[in-house]
């Protein structure tokens, strides 16, 4: 049997918020800074989305059929597309239009109700995958969490609403002596297959691409499938953000070149092939159960859900964020359910994470504010007044 290679690209673009003074609670309800918002994502489509998109077009084509990757695109980033580019829900149509191209389900809001709220998640992957299948006409079958994050009780929820895979971390202190290269299931759901990113090769393109540095500098597409060839197991699993290809590794370092080459270059072996997270699931049996009983994630050195509930900064907005269910449901309004999505994005609590070691840098790359204290003041400053407006809406209907 061949070796699959399965890759599959993250696209997402948190909704910024504006800065929001403290004077401005209770006076002015708008929280995000639309001028950021509308440059930042129209940069990256040139960059990233636009270009990458062509290639990939071009190399579907081109593969008749051989060359199979994946996307799952957060309802924030749709929105964003449909407000600021939408060529780019255009490109990715054509995409879709090929049938060699899986489209992933996953939170609405690229959130992390699946850390607080069975309801909320629920309700977010529903309207993730009605979603998708207005865009792009496809009915979801995989499921991705925010982030790559997993337990064994979110897997639990992901196959009780429907889905038969789903993409998570191969965390090196949940995987032990196992590879990530073969396909497992839930320990408690059977049903459920996963899918392991293979986190060594992934960040080699994602992460250590460009650096010059590096003792495997230049990475061309042969050495890469060289690598694939080499590593044990039935199916890598190359899982990236989209926003490498262009915005995160610069235009200058070659790696469109290099993703131009790949799918030829995969093509001309006899013993690779390129899977949809689907087709692995269909083609591969599971090798065994996998016990995660606390929740991972792609996310820093520590693979966990640190990286946004690190801190008590970061705790204490969760909490209170996650505690206005009853009374949103009690004021039932549009505009604030809206509102509650956009700003349960995982984004803000990630500015407030105060790692300063390995991954400072990481964090500090995609972070708008100067410390993780401001990130915190802003946040709460707008989760005040939205908190004003859902006790003002729930006082109008009694």
């Amino acid at each position: 049997m061949k070796k699959s290679i399965c890759l599959y690209f993250q696209v997402h673009q948190p909704t910024r918020l504006r800065l929001y003074r403290f004077f401005d609670i209770g006076k002015d309800s708008h929280y995000y800074d639309d001028f950021a918002n509308r440059t930042i994502l129209k940069r990256i489509a040139q960059k990233c989305y636009l270009p990458m998109n062509e290639l990939l077009l071009e190399a579907v084509t081109k593969g008749k059929g051989k060359f199979k990757l994946a996307f799952s695109i957060s309802g924030s980033a749709l929105e964003q597309f449909d407000r600021y580019a939408p060529e780019v829900i255009e490109s990715f149509r054509k995409l879709a239009e090929t049938g060699c191209v899986e489209f992933l389900c996953e939170t609405y809001n690229h959130s992390l109700a699946s850390l607080a709220s069975r309801q909320e998640f629920a309700h977010q992957v529903q309207k993730h995958k009605a979603a998708v299948e207005q865009y792009f006409g496809v009915e979801p079958k995989t499921f991705r969490n925010t982030e790559l994050i997993y337990s064994d009780g979110i897997g639990g929820m992901v196959r009780e609403l429907g889905f038969q895979a789903m993409l998570t971390e191969g965390a090196r202190h949940i995987m032990g002596w196992k590879s990530p290269n073969y396909l497992y299931n839930n320990e408690f759901n059977p049903d459920l297959k996963l899918l392991l990113r293979n986190y060594s090769l992934s960040d080699d393109i994602a992460f250590r691409f460009s650096d010059r540095g590096w003792a495997e500098w230049p990475l061309t597409a042969e050495k890469f499938v060289d690598w694939l060839k080499a590593a044990e197991g039935e199916i890598v699993n190359l899982f990236l953000d989209y926003e490498t290809f262009g915005e995160h590794q610069g235009a200058e370092c070659g790696i469109f070149e290099f993703m131009r080459a790949l799918p030829g270059a995969v093509a001309r072996e006899k013993d690779l092939e390129f899977v949809t997270p689907a087709d692995a699931a269909a083609k591969h049996k599971s090798v065994g159960d996998l016990s995660v009983p606390q929740a991972i994630s792609w996310a820093d050195e520590e693979r966990d859900t640190s990286a946004w509930l690190g801190n008590e900064l970061q705790q204490d907005a969760f909490k209170k964020l996650y505690g206005l269910q009853e009374k949103l449901s009690l004021a039932d309004d549009s505009a604030l359910w809206k509102d509650y999505g956009h700003l349960q994005e995982s984004d803000h609590l990630y500015y407030m994470c105060t790692k300063f070691f390995s991954d400072g840098e990481v964090h500090k790359r995609f972070n708008p504010y100067d410390t993780p204290y401001e990130a915190f003041i802003n946040y709460m400053n707008v989760l005040s007044d939205f908190m004003i407006r859902v006790n003002n809406a729930i006082a109008e209907k009694q």
